[in-house]
């Protein structure tokens, strides 16, 4: 359900837009997410503040994760909750503590190499800035930059979409591009997003990480055969399938930055999948990583 100021935006918008014909449509596949945007340069004067790039703050019982060859892992971003919490209107994150996210390898495309960390907010007292290894599983220096958060609507994008609804003779997809900048309030500093919709061409990321994260088998680029297993993986309760698809949320994409250094591949975007069983579970062990480029 939209909160009532997302519904009162949606409703103005939609009458800006005049996308009445949509209306329906906005409400049932709207996802309310959470938008990080480039704050500043992080001077590393203040410790435990979320943060993508540069060096994480971590309490001295944790290890440095390394992938399977050994080498360290690079830091992408630490998010601090309780920043997070105000503006994430679905109750979905723990209340308190810090995430950490860092990658392995960033190819293949999918199953990517990762480890998402969660302390609780009693592990961060003792945290300071950890300085990432001299090398690290990602080739190059990447600048950190303080990182606000706002809670947005969004709406399916090319991928997800549903032509067929949003286009008519008057409506085209340029049109509703438009109208999905003012919902997000879309601009150049942003970073990341959480629990929208991932970038893709064909709208299936929700299935290949339930397939993987339930079954461990590799997508074949087959929706219906995703479903097949997940569906024999629950034992022929096709309806149970369906919603652990559904139930499969984005928890992170993290795009390309020139600021911060990141770029995957042809300016893609790295998302990270967790079921939300787990994540309300507060049990971020069990994720899924992989990297669309166009």
């Amino acid at each position: 359900m939209l909160t009532e100021n997302h519904q009162n935006k949606l409703e103005r918008v939609v009458h800006e837009y005049q996308f009445e014909h949509a209306m329906d449509y906005f409400k049932e596949s709207i996802r309310q997410g959470i938008r990080l945007s480039k704050k500043e340069i992080e001077t590393y004067n203040e410790t435990c503040l979320s943060r993508i790039g540069g060096d994480p703050d971590l309490p001295a019982i944790v290890e440095w994760p390394v992938n399977s060859d050994g080498t360290p892992m690079t830091f992408l971003a630490q998010l601090r909750l309780n920043e997070l919490v105000p503006h994430d209107v679905s109750t979905l994150l723990p209340a308190k503590g810090m995430l950490y996210f860092f990658v392995g390898v960033d190819e293949p495309a999918y199953g990517i190499e990762h480890k998402v960390i969660f302390l609780p907010e009693e592990k961060l007292q003792e945290a300071k800035r950890y300085h990432s290894p001299e090398e690290t599983a990602l080739e190059g220096e990447f600048t950190g930059y303080r990182v606000s958060a706002r809670s947005t609507m969004e709406p399916p994008n090319y991928g997800y979409v549903d032509y067929d609804i949003i286009e008519d003779d008057e409506h085209d997809y340029e049109l509703y591009e438009e109208l999905c900048f003012e919902l997000n309030d879309e601009n150049s500093n942003d970073l990341a997003m959480m629990f929208g919709y991932p970038s893709t061409q064909h709208g299936d990321c929700e299935y290949e990480a339930a397939l993987h994260l339930l079954t461990g088998q590799q997508y074949n680029y087959s929706m219906e055969s995703a479903l097949k297993t997940i569906t024999d993986h629950f034992k022929g309760d096709s309806d149970r399938a369906k919603q652990e698809v559904q139930d499969t949320l984005l928890l992170l994409a993290l795009d390309s930055d020139q600021d911060v250094g990141f770029c995957w591949w042809d300016a893609g975007e790295l998302q990270f999948f967790i079921r939300k069983e787990d994540l309300l579970a507060g049990n971020f062990a069990n994720t899924y990583c992989s990297l669309y480029s166009s």
